[in-house]
C-alpha cells in the first residue's frame, strides 16, 4: 500500500558534472553490453549444448539469468537519466526496480554458495559426485535459492512500501536502493534497518562464510594433488573465483550492515557499482568463458549459426 505524498522520485545519479556524465555514459553502456551479451551467450550455449546439462552449468545458467535481470533493472534507467534532463522515476517504477534488484541480490549470494558447494563435492568427493549432485539435489538447491531470493525481496520491498515519503524526493544514488530510500522516509525506519541487518548477517555474511568454507576444503584437496601443473591450474581457478566472490560480498556486507544515518552516498555509490555493475560483468569471464567446455560449446553455437 502506498502511504506516500510523493508520487515520483528524482534520481541524482553518480555525478552532476556534465563532462563526467558523458564519459560515464560510455563506460556504463560498454559494461552493460558486455554483461548482457556475455551472460546471454552463456545462456544460449548451455541450453544448446546437451553435454553442458550438468549441475555446474545449470547453476551457471541460473547465475547468468540473475545477472541479466540485475543489470537490466538498473543500467538502462541510469543511462536514460545521463542522456536526458528527465531524472524522475515514478513511485511504482522505483518500487519495481527495488524488488527486482533485491531479488537478484539474494539470488546471486545463494547461487555463489551453491556453486561453491557443487565444486567442493566435485573435487573432494569425485567418485560420489553424480550420486550426491543428482537431478533432485540440483532442483532442490535452485528452488531454495529462488525461495530465499523472493522472500528477501518481498520483505524489504514490503517494508519500504509501508513507509511514508512526504518530501524531499531526491534519491542521492543511481538507482532505487534501500539506504537512500530510508534516508528520505518521513516515518520511522527502525524495523527496516533491523531487517536489513538481519538479512546482511544471515544472507551476506552467512553465504560468504559458507562459500569460503567450501573453497577452504577445495584448496586443502588441491594441496594433495601431486603434479605442479594440476596445482597451478586449480589454484588459478580458485583464486579468480574467490576474488569475484569477495568483490561481491564485501561491498554488500559493508553497505547493509550500517544504520541509514551513517551512509555517505558519494562514497557508497561507488561501492554499490561493484556489486551491481562490475561483478555481473566479470562473472561470465571468470566462471565460464575461460572454461574449455564452454569454449567448445561457444564454437558449436557459432558453427551452427554459420550454417
Amino acid at each position: 500500500m502506498n502511504n506516500s505524498i510523493v508520487t515520483e522520485f528524482m534520481i541524482l545519479g553518480l555525478t552532476q558534472n556534465p563532462e563526467l556524465q558523458g564519459v560515464l555514459f560510455i563506460v556504463f553502456l560498454c559494461i552493460y553490453l558486455v554483461a548482457f551479451f556475455g551472460n546471454g551467450l552463456i545462456i544460449i550455449v548451455i541450453i544448446y549444448n546437451t553435454t553442458l546439462h550438468t549441475p555446474m552449468y545449470v547453476f551457471l545458467l541460473a547465475l547468468a539469468i540473475v545477472d541479466i535481470i540485475c543489470t537490466t533493472s538498473i543500467i538502462p534507467k541510469m543511462l536514460g537519466t545521463m542522456l536526458t534532463s528527465g531524472k524522475s522515476i515514478s513511485y511504482g517504477s522505483c518500487m519495481s526496480q527495488l524488488f527486482f534488484f533485491t531479488w537478484s541480490l539474494g539470488a546471486e549470494m545463494v547461487l555463489f554458495t551453491t556453486m561453491a558447494y557443487d565444486r567442493y563435492v566435485a573435487i573432494c568427493f569425485p567418485l560420489h559426485y553424480s550420486t550426491i549432485m543428482n537431478h533432485h539435489m540440483c532442483v532442490a538447491l535452485l528452488s531454495i535459492a529462488m525461495v530465499i531470493a523472493v522472500t528477501n525481496s518481498w520483505v524489504h520491498t514490503g517494508l519500504i512500501l509501508n513507509l511514508t515519503f512526504c518530501g524531499p524526493n531526491n534519491i542521492d544514488h543511481f538507482f532505487c536502493e534501500i539506504p537512500p530510500l530510508l534516508s528520505l522516509s518521513c516515518s520511522p525506519v527502525r524495523i527496516n534497518e533491523v531487517m536489513v541487518y538481519v538479512a546482511d548477517i544471515s544472507l551476506a555474511i552467512g553465504d560468504f562464510s559458507l562459500t569460503c568454507l567450501s573453497y577452504g576444503f577445495i584448496i586443502a584437496a588441491i594441496l594433495r594433488i601431486h603434479t605442479a601443473e594440476g596445482k597451478r591450474k586449480a589454484f588459478s581457478t580458485c583464486s579468480s573465483h574467490l576474488i569475484v566472490v569477495s568483490l561481491y560480498y564485501c561491498p554488500v556486507i559493508y553497505t547493509y550492515i550500517r544504520p541509514a544515518s551513517s551512509y555517505s552516498f558519494e562514497r557508497d555509490k561507488v561501492i554499490a557499482a561493484l556489486y551491481t555493475l562490475v561483478t555481473p560483468t566479470l562473472n561470465p569471464i571468470v566462471y565460464s568463458l575461460r572454461n574449455k567446455e564452454m569454449q567448445t560449446g561457444i564454437q558449436k553455437v557459432f558453427a551452427f549459426l554459420k550454417h
